[in-house]
C-alpha cells in the first residue's frame, strides 16, 4: 500500500510549500513559477514587469499565485515581498533569486561603461544578496527553507558573457557558496543554478537576435547535439533543488548544460566523421 502514496507524494513535489519568485514575469522565472504551482506550491512572483506578472498569476489561478512590484536593486521591494508571502500564506520555504539582466555586447573593456558594469551588478549581485538576507530573515526563525539563484554557465567560465554580467554571476556563485555555509546550521539549504544560453527575452536581447535563430546558433556551439535547452529544463532542475529530493543537497552549483562548461575545443578531441 505504500507505493500509491509514494508516487503522490512525487507528482506534487511541493505540496504545501509557499515559494517567492524574483523575476517571475517572464523565461525561466515565469516558466518555474507555472511548475511549482503545478506541484503544489503557493506561488508569490516579485517584478518590475507589472503586467506580465499579473498575467502569469491569472494563468496560474489567483488563490495559488500572488503579485507584487519588486525591484531586487530596493531593499524595501524585497522586504516586503518576503513579507507579502508569509502575510499571505503563512511561510516562506522557498526563495528563488532568478531576476538578471545583462549589459549591452561590447567585446572590448575600454568601450564599456561604468554605469553599465554597475547596473547589472546592482541587479544580479545586489539583488541576489538582499533576496538571500529577507529569506533568511524567515526561514532562520523557522529552522527550515531552501534558497535557490540562477547563476550561468559565466559562473565558471570566461568568455561566454560581457566582462558585467560574467563578473555578476561568479559573485553569484561566491554568495551562494558563503550562504550555504553560514545558513546550514538553521536547516537552510542555498544552491543555484548554471543554465547554458537558452532563447529568454534577456538571451535574444543580447544577442540581437530572435528565439529560432539563437537556438540554432547555441545548438551548433553546444556540446550535447540533439537537445535544445529549454526554460522548462531549468525550472525542472529549480524544482528538484526545492524538493524533498535534495533535502542533503547544498552549496551546490547546478550546471543545465550539456557538458558546454568541461568540454575544451582547442585540441579537437573525439571528432567523429561525419557520416560515423
Amino acid at each position: 500500500m505504500a507505493a500509491p502514496s509514494l508516487i503522490s507524494a512525487v507528482a506534487r513535489r511541493l505540496e504545501g510549500k509557499v515559494a517567492l519568485i524574483t523575476g517571475g514575469a517572464s523565461g525561466i522565472g515565469e516558466c518555474t513559477a507555472k511548475v511549482f504551482a503545478h506541484h503544489g506550491a503557493k506561488i508569490v512572483i516579485a517584478d518590475i514587469q507589472d503586467e506580465l506578472g499579473n498575467s502569469v498569476c491569472e494563468a496560474i489561478g489567483p488563490s495559488n499565485c500572488s503579485y507584487v512590484h519588486g525591484d531586487v536593486t530596493n531593499e524595501d521591494h524585497l522586504k516586503n515581498a518576503v513579507d507579502k508571502a508569509v502575510a499571505t500564506y503563512g511561510k516562506l520555504d522557498i526563495m528563488f533569486n532568478n531576476a538578471g539582466i545583462v549589459d549591452a555586447n561590447k567585446a572590448r573593456i575600454i568601450d564599456n561603461e561604468k554605469s553599465d558594469f554597475e547596473r547589472v551588478l546592482s541587479v544580479n549581485v545586489t539583488g541576489v544578496f538582499l533576496g538571500m538576507k529577507h529569506a533568511a530573515r524567515v526561514m532562520v526563525p523557522a529552522r527550515s527553507g531552501c534558497i535557490i539563484s540562477t547563476a550561468s554557465v559565466s559562473s565558471t567560465v570566461g568568455a561566454a558573457a560581457s566582462h558585467a554580467y560574467c563578473a555578476s554571476k561568479h559573485a553569484v556563485l561566491g554568495l551562494t557558496k558563503n550562504a550555504a555555509v553560514e545558513l546550514g546550521q538553521f536547516g537552510i539549504r542555498v544552491n543555484c543554478l548554471s543554465p547554458y544560453a537558452l532563447a529568454t527575452p534577456l538571451a535574444t536581447s543580447f544577442v540581437g537576435v530572435n528565439d529560432e535563430e539563437l537556438e540554432k546558433a547555441m545548438g551548433v556551439l553546444a556540446n550535447l547535439k540533439g537537445v535544445t535547452l529549454k526554460a522548462e529544463d531549468i525550472a525542472n532542475a529549480a524544482l528538484y533543488l526545492a524538493s524533498e529530493e535534495a533535502r542533503y543537497v547544498s552549496g551546490h552549483n547546478l550546471l543545465i548544460d550539456g557538458g558546454f562548461t568541461v568540454y575544451n575545443p582547442s585540441f579537437r578531441m573525439f571528432q567523429y566523421p561525419e557520416d560515423s
